[in-house]
């Protein structure tokens, strides 16, 4: 008797600790490595599968100032390391946003910047293949 009263009270105790770890999920930290941007106080952190919106709070814009002075143009993503909680976003935008905790890194961009072609209207028409003497 005094066994299988026991083995229920160990169950339930494996139990509960299993549905606590279960609640707790959603408010543990996560590291995530990804690139980082922050424009017109909307965030993006980018990483090989996955894409989070960042909720704006002090975290976020101290992580803005940390990034400015390496972003070669202003829309330049910045490699960081943060932890964050994943949380499912409720409002309008990306599927899932992240909550930064604590940030861990900041590192210069490795790849070169995207070609840039510039033109004016006037060049490309005057100057564009096959487009003679049309008005454009």
């Amino acid at each position: 008797m005094k066994k299988s009263f026991l083995l229920i009270i160990v169950s339930l105790l494996i139990f509960s600790c299993k549905n606590e770890k279960s609640q707790s999920s959603d408010s543990e930290t996560t590291l995530i490595r990804g690139e980082f941007i922050l424009i017109d106080n909307a965030g993006v952190i980018k990483g090989k599968d996955f894409i989070y919106g960042v909720i704006i709070d002090d975290l976020a814009n101290e992580l803005n100032k940390k990034i400015k002075p390496l972003q070669r143009e202003e829309y330049d993503m910045v490699p960081v390391v943060i932890k964050g909680i994943v949380k499912k976003n409720t409002e309008d935008g990306w599927p899932e946003v992240v909550e930064i905790k604590e940030i861990v890194g900041v590192s210069e961009p490795t790849s070169e910047l995207p070609t840039k072609i510039k033109s004016s209207d006037s060049t490309l028409q005057r100057n564009a293949p096959g487009h003679e003497g049309h008005n454009h």
